[in-house]
């Protein structure tokens, strides 16, 4: 919704305001304004639009998601980690409605940038599996799926490993 400058200026503001409600005793107002700067300082961290389409995402609703994404209008100026999960949203969107070739330029600039769980990698790199064992290329689908296979600590994508490791000895 707004840059992280205004965001930024605004909780400084907030802040300001909230000591002065304490020193004139008036706490009520005091723990509300603070509250309300600590909601500012986490959409400096959070991305709105990007939570609201992981949000999305998981309902199942990829025009809502997508619509979220878009409403972005500069993911250059995101912090890192925010520009990291805006292309990781968009290459899971891309999968599911666009096909597989923007995805694979959105998984790779996010798996560039650093996604912060190790289960969003894994999901990025079987994804690049995927990819890659459409286009018939053997070496980079095995490559991203052992390194895929390595990040799944939990086991949750054993099964979809499975599958392409099984389509993969078919090429």
């Amino acid at each position: 919704m707004f840059n992280r400058e205004i965001k930024f200026t605004l909780a400084a503001l907030l802040f300001a305001f909230c000591v002065y409600q304490f020193i004139l005793v008036n706490i009520g107002w005091g723990i509300l304004l603070l509250l309300l700067t600590g909601l500012m300082v986490l959409t400096i961290f959070r991305h709105e639009n990007i939570i609201m389409a992981l949000y999305y995402l998981r309902k199942q609703d990829m025009f809502k998601a997508e619509q979220q994404l878009n409403k972005i209008k500069a993911p250059h100026k995101l912090i890192k980690s925010q520009q990291a999960y805006y292309y990781y949203l968009n290459g899971l969107i891309g999968m599911q409605q666009k096909g597989v070739g923007k995805s694979e330029k959105y998984f790779a600039q996010a798996l560039q940038l650093g996604l912060r769980l190790k289960e969003d990698q894994a999901v990025a790199k079987l994804n690049l599996a995927g990819i890659y064992l459409a286009k018939r290329k053997k070496r980079e689908a095995e490559q991203y799926l052992n390194q895929a296979k390595k990040l799944d600590e939990k086991k949750l994508l054993a099964d979809q490993i499975k599958l392409l490791r099984a389509q993969l000895g078919r090429i």
